[in-house]
């Protein structure tokens, strides 16, 4: 059996390489000679840090790991993502029963069925931003313009938050979503939007509308602070991830012209290309964390209750033996067996709604300016390497 060094050599955050798309050489290294070894983090700790496609979906599968926070030995990036996890825990970080419990209330709104209903509003908000992203001008940031409107317009509209408050949480999520956030400033932002949900929620009793919130409160199976829990974790997510996927997946493409080419000239494979993105940039860069609950063996190595677990998405994604040349950005590729939302109960519930809004997004770009292209080098773009969702603080291009 394997065993772990005395001293871990890998920490984390590990500093990053030439290519802001590929995880830091010390991961890539680790993952070639061994797969599963100790890093050590910011207090000290020294959980198993995972970077093998099939390792990685094995613990996420196993009810042995387990996503509750509150477990001793649960691996955290920094005090701020402790604060975040544990503070006020969604259901990402519970297990079952309880995860199912919540889980299966929201499942309805997200199938695939049901999101795709949403094509037409989800065409119509995309056409209206482009519209005002390329009125008189030649130029823009689409971060700000474009990629993080329209998830948080689209989520907004689900939820039956009002968009109007967009830069209230937006705000908020920033603080929470840092890496080096103050745990005291991350306990104050989600206060503040528990309790603006929490109100939102409440007056929705005389006021209910078409949205998430307005259904959970009429079930009457949860209570306002739950509601207003799950709201926040929707509201984060829903737009956080999708905004940045589309900055990263443009930048992408602009840096593989004959892949955007291709998608260009064949706009119905966009379903196809999505997932080649999603696999390629898998924006969560930090990991996922779990904790063993029991003694048991791994790709070969011990592992004791209370292990933390540290599972490398993006290098699983990259991973030989289960998508060659993964280093290469391929439209054509295969590649559904990726990791990016997750894998097993904690999956993404939101996936079907990112990839819809990923599909429109890009090939609505490329077919509104054929003359795409970057307004500054390359080499000035600032990406979020500070954040637990990898992305571009400002992406300015020019058509």
């Amino acid at each position: 059996m394997a065993t772990a060094a005395s001293t871990p050599q890998l920490t984390a955050p590990a500093p990053r390489g030439a290519c802001p798309f590929a995880p830091p050489p010390a991961y890539q290294q680790a993952h070639r000679e061994s797969p599963i070894t100790r890093i050590s983090l910011w207090d000290g700790s020294t959980p198993w840090l995972i970077t093998r496609h099939e390792d990685i979906r094995t613990v996420l599968g196993d009810t042995r790991f387990s996503a509750d926070a509150t477990r001793t030995g649960f691996p955290f990036l920094s005090a701020g993502a402790q604060e975040l996890s544990t503070g006020r825990p969604t259901l990402i970080r519970m297990d079952d029963p309880e995860h199912s419990r919540l889980r299966r209330m929201l499942t309805g709104d997200f199938m695939i069925k049901k999101v795709e209903t949403l094509r037409p509003e989800i065409q119509r908000i995309t056409d209206d931003l482009l519209d005002r992203m390329t009125a008189d001008q030649s130029s823009a940031d689409l971060v700000a313009e474009f990629a993080l409107p329209l998830p948080s317009l689209v989520i907004c509209l689900l939820l039956g938050v009002p968009y109007e408050e967009h830069e209230f949480f937006q705000e908020r999520s920033r603080i929470l979503l840092r890496r080096d956030s103050d745990p005291a400033l991350v306990r104050i932002a989600q206060d503040e939007l528990g309790d603006y949900l929490t109100k939102l929620t409440e007056a929705k009793r005389t006021a209910p509308d078409d949205g998430i919130l307005s259904r959970l409160l009429a079930r009457g199976e949860l209570t306002v602070e739950e509601i207003a829990t799950t709201a926040r974790l929707l509201l984060i997510a829903g737009h956080e991830t999708t905004a940045n996927m589309t900055a990263l997946s443009v930048l992408a493409l602009l840096r593989n012209p004959e892949q955007l080419a291709l998608l260009r000239d064949h706009p119905e494979q966009a379903p196809h290309a999505v997932e080649e993105l999603l696999r390629y940039l898998t924006i969560v860069h930090s990991g996922l964390s779990r904790v063993a609950t029991e003694d048991l063996t791994l790709g070969g190595v011990e592992m004791r209750a209370g292990d933390g677990v540290l599972l490398l998405l993006n290098t699983a994604n990259r991973d030989e033996q289960e998508f060659p040349a993964g280093d290469d950005l391929d439209l054509t590729r295969d590649a559904r067996r990726h990791l990016a939302f997750g894998f097993g109960v904690h999956q993404c519930l939101g996936q079907p709604l990112a990839r819809l809004e990923l599909q429109v997004a890009l090939t609505s770009i490329l077919d509104r300016l054929p003359g795409l292209r970057l307004a500054v080098p390359f080499e000035e773009l600032r990406f979020r390497h500070e954040m637990l969702v990898y992305g571009l603080h400002e992406l300015p291009l020019a058509w």
